[in-house]
C-alpha cells in the first residue's frame, strides 16, 4: 500500500490540532475577519468564502497530497486558524515518507502572539519526526513576507535560500503570477534541539511567562 497522508488529531495545552472540516467553518468565518491586515501574501479565504475554501483543502486531502487542519484554541474550543501537512516526499521507499512540508498556515488576529502558533508548530513537528521518522521538515512562505519569515525563524526552522519564481502568488492582485519563495527547514539531526526550544516557548506561553523573542539562528 505504501505510506498513506493522513494527519491525526494532535492535541497541546494551548491548540488542539483536529482534521479540517464543514463543522470548522463558522469559526473560521469569524477569525479570518478580525483583521486582515497580516494577510497580504497568505491564502486566507473572507468569511463567506470559508465553505469553498474547506472543499479545496478536502479536495487536496483526497489526493494525497495534503492533511489539512483546524487549529483550535483549547481556552475557547472555537478553530481560530488553519494549518496543513503537504507535499509528503517518498525518495527511498514508498513504505517511508522522507520529507513533509508544514505550510497552509494562518491564525485570526486575536490568537496570534499567544503560542498557539509554537505550539502547534510543536505538534506537527513532534508527529511527523517521532511517528511518521522523517529526515526533514520544511517551511516556505513570500519571500517578500518579513512577518511570515520572521515567525518560522522563531519555532526554529533554518533558512535556506530563496528559490525564484517557485509557487503560486496568494498576494492580492497578482493572480496567475508566480512569486519567490523563502525556504526553511528542520532535519532529524536537529531536531531534539529545535524540540527543546519550542517546547520551551510553549511553557512560557503556558505559564504567562511570555518568552523573549530568540536571536537570529547561525545560517
Amino acid at each position: 500500500m505504501g505510506f498513506q497522508l493522513e494527519g491525526p488529531a494532535l492535541k497541546g495545552e494551548l491548540v488542539r490540532l483536529e482534521p479540517l472540516g464543514h463543522r470548522h467553518a463558522a469559526d473560521l468565518a469569524v477569525a479570518a475577519e478580525e483583521n486582515r491586515g497580516t494577510y497580504a501574501f497568505t491564502w486566507v479565504p473572507r468569511a463567506g468564502e470559508v465553505g469553498d475554501y474547506i472543499d479545496a483543502q478536502l479536495a487536496r486531502a483526497a489526493s494525497g497530497r495534503l492533511a489539512p487542519y483546524a487549529q483550535v484554541s483549547a481556552a475557547t474550543g472555537r478553530a481560530v486558524g488553519a494549518t496543513a501537512y503537504w507535499e509528503p516526499r517518498y525518495w527511498r521507499s514508498e513504505d517511508q515518507l522522507d520529507a513533509i512540508e508544514v505550510g497552509f498556515t494562518w491564525l485570526g488576529a486575536s490568537a496570534q502572539g499567544t503560542g498557539i502558533n509554537a505550539e502547534a508548530k510543536l505538534l506537527l513537528f513532534r508527529h511527523a519526526f517521532e511517528q511518521w521518522h522523517v529526515s526533514r521538515v520544511d517551511l516556505k512562505t513570500d519571500a517578500r513576507n518579513d512577518r511570515s519569515r520572521a515567525a518560522i525563524e522563531s519555532v526554529g526552522a533554518r533558512f535556506e535560500g530563496v528559490l525564484r519564481n517557485w509557487s503560486r502568488s496568494w498576494a492580492p492582485g497578482e493572480n496567475n503570477r508566480l512569486r519567490d519563495s523563502a525556504i526553511f527547514s528542520i532535519t532529524a539531526e536537529e531536531w531534539p534541539e529545535r524540540r527543546e526550544h519550542l517546547e520551551n516557548r510553549v511553557t512560557g506561553y503556558a505559564t504567562g511567562r511570555r518568552p523573549a523573542r530568540p536571536g537570529r539562528r547561525p545560517r
